[in-house]
């Protein structure tokens, strides 16, 4: 029998330990699909003070483990706890190690700073270099190390380039879930950190021919042995001055260790017919449930209630990555459209200011914060589910509403592209647009509520053959077995 593939996954977030965005969901998923196609795989994730050891008790593994670090011998400890919300069907157990040390890592949440991306605090630079400094120290204690080592973002790309340090270095793949977020610090700051040895290293030596920082992203991008992003058309757009975030030069000399692997959904959470958060469960062929579903938020809205009348759904962080530069500004003229909307999401005040302005109007439902329940009754009881993103790596908003039967209208660009196929009078599964203006989205809305109100025919094929597309993680996962693969070849 061939030796079973050791796999560590390394992230600072995981579902539902702890989470702030995407990558969590990603972290939390991947790995129960990996285990299906038989792979020893582990996470490894800081022991964060918010994560709740009430409901995911943790054992002890190691004591006293030490490290050099910031000009410091630093000693940490390492847990253990078990991945969450593995199927009652499945037989495997998916480690979880916490990497314990209170002063970089217990304290101020996952991110330090209010903004996730902040990426620029000295706090931050020590808290995920740390981690990834002592996550190359656990495996000589648990007797146990992975065959790949898999990074995710900028949080722990720098363990390609510290594994090349160590007398032993392990292969490593890069995911780039969104490559805005860097962490680009100053020079000084990370030498000091790491120690001189970093130095040793052409790209570190590369970099500070030309800054005075070091980017994390950048290091990771350089160092991994192979690259991936989360969706196949960001991962050519990644090339492109337009979405390369400054770091399309150093993408374009490692394009032939760069694909893009879509992300999964997780079909057993997100599952119309069997989904607790919904009053009313449905199938692709008896859509009674989804009607209901529609009253139910048109109630909780306080909308009209009919369901002659399109509604049209938006769960999303509150940004302008996420296209509201473009559809806030179009909303009046929505508004006279025979159409509801309802909104929720939280994020940059200025928005939530002017959306918290247009819940005041009779057609328009806002929900400033982030409430699962109501989420899920919005992808279950909207017609049609808006996601006018600038830029999307991959984008899981669009999976989740097209396997509840609510049709996208996105823009065509990154995992959005890759997913929603633009409907005809044959086939499709939603509404796109290239042209990132209002006039473009506000064309697209139109055509979308239009379809909905003449031609209830076609709307239906679409609904149910968007129900019937396969997002679930056993099709990425295989990919990624393909990668791990090549650097154990």
């Amino acid at each position: 029998m061939d030796q079973q593939l050791k796999i560590l996954l390394v992230a600072a977030e995981l579902t539902p330990l702890a989470k702030v965005g995407g990558l969590a969901d990603v972290i939390g998923s991947l790995p129960k699909a990996l285990a299906d196609l038989n792979i020893d795989v582990r996470i490894a994730l800081p022991k964060y003070g918010i994560i709740d050891l009430t409901k995911y008790p943790c054992q002890k593994k190691v004591e006293g483990l030490t490290l050099d670090f910031d000009g410091q011998r630093e000693t940490f400890d390492l847990w253990e706890t078990a991945l969450p919300g593995a199927s009652p069907h499945k037989n495997y157990h998916i480690p979880v190690y916490l990497i314990d040390h209170p002063k970089f890592l217990g304290t101020g949440g996952i991110y330090p700073a209010p903004d996730a991306s902040s990426q620029g605090s000295d706090f931050e630079a020590r808290r995920f270099g740390f981690f990834s400094q002592a996550v190359l120290k656990i495996f000589q204690p648990l007797k146990w190390a992975p065959d790949v080592i898999h990074c995710h973002d900028w949080h722990t790309a720098m363990l390609p380039a510290l594994t090349k340090l160590t007398d032993n270095p392990r292969p490593t793949l890069l995911t780039i879930h969104n490559l805005a977020y860097q962490g680009d610090f100053a020079a000084d700051l990370v030498l000091n950190m790491f120690g001189p040895k970093l130095d040793s290293l052409a790209t570190i030596q590369q970099r500070l021919n030309v800054a005075e920082t070091i980017n994390f992203l950048e290091q990771g991008i350089l160092n991994a042995d192979l690259l991936n992003t989360v969706s196949p058309s960001y991962a050519a757009e990644i090339l492109t001055a337009e979405f390369g975030c400054g770091l399309e030069k150093p993408l374009d000399r490692r394009r032939p260790q760069l694909s893009g692997i879509l992300n999964g959904l997780d079909v057993e959470r997100f599952n119309p017919q069997t989904d607790t958060e919904i009053n009313h469960n449905f199938l692709a062929d008896n859509l009674v449930g989804k009607t209901r579903n529609k009253k139910d938020l048109q109630a909780a809205g306080r909308l009209r209630l009919g369901a002659d009348i399109p509604l049209i759904g938006m769960v999303s962080r509150l940004a302008e990555q996420k296209g509201l530069d473009i559809l806030l500004p179009i909303m009046k003229k929505l508004m006279k459209l025979k159409a509801q909307f309802v909104f929720l999401g939280a994020g940059d005040p200025s928005y939530e200011k002017k959306l918290k302005k247009l819940g005041k109007k009779k057609n328009v439902f806002v929900d400033i914060g982030f409430n699962a329940k109501l989420a899920q009754l919005i992808y279950a009881g909207s017609d049609m589910f808006l996601m006018p993103s600038k830029f999307e790596p991959c984008g899981l908003g669009q999976m989740i509403s097209m396997r509840y039967g609510t049709l996208p209208i996105v823009r065509a660009t990154g995992g959005l592209k890759d997913t929603v196929k633009e409907i005809n009078a044959q086939s499709g599964t939603g509404f796109t647009f290239t042209a990132y203006n209002q006039q473009a989205l506000y064309k697209t809305i139109t055509a979308a509520i239009n379809l909905y109100s003449t031609d209830q025919t076609v709307w239906q094929r679409a609904v149910k053959e968007a129900m019937n597309q396969n997002f679930s993680w056993a099709n990425s996962a295989k990919k990624y077995l393909e990668l791990y693969n090549k650097l154990t070849a």
